[in-house]
């Protein structure tokens, strides 16, 4: 089995509270890479509450986004979501609950490789694909940078570099 994680290709990272033009231009990237992907598709979903702003990242990002519930806290129309596809909900950059997830479904049948596509590069992408790592560190792990960005063109380029240390695998072109 392959599996695609799709990170928090949400509208507050795309084109709302925290968009960037490099996010906005990787959306029809990803929205082919989902439709012609041939296996298992897996979203994450940043999801804030009300009260964000008395978390650790309100107090050090103070710019309101993904409240659930909010426009900004969907997944971007663009992309070809099935009604029964499964969506893993995070209150922060990396998901144990995502792990454990993919962990149980190699326990079912063996997963033979993993990529990771989405939003941001340099939080929450990274923070995923080592979250991964550590509990299905045998399974090969692929980045697609062409359906990723970063906050930055360099945070963006930087975490790449910090994940092929990791032996996470970056495709190329």
């Amino acid at each position: 089995m392959k599996v695609l994680v799709v990170v928090d290709m949400q509208n507050d990272f795309i084109d709302g509270a925290l968009g960037t033009k490099e996010a906005e231009a990787i959306v029809d990237n990803v929205a082919k890479k989902i439709d012609g992907y041939d296996g298992t598709v897996v979203y994450t979903r940043d999801t804030h509450e009300s009260e964000y702003f008395e978390t650790q990242e309100g107090r050090v990002l103070p710019v309101k986004h993904c409240i659930r519930g909010s426009r900004g806290w969907e997944i971007s129309s663009a992309l070809p979501v099935d009604k029964d596809a499964k969506i893993i909900d995070k209150p922060t950059f990396g998901s144990k609950e995502l792990g454990m997830y993919l962990e149980g479904l190699n326990d079912e049948e063996a997963i033979e490789e993993i990529e990771i596509i989405g939003l941001c590069t340099d939080i929450c992408v990274i923070s995923n694909a080592l979250v991964i790592k550590a509990f299905l560190p045998e399974v090969p792990i692929y980045v697609d940078p062409s359906c990723c960005a970063g906050v930055t063109v360099k945070s963006h380029e930087t975490a790449l570099e910090a994940m092929k240390m990791c032996q996470i695998f970056i495709k190329e072109g």
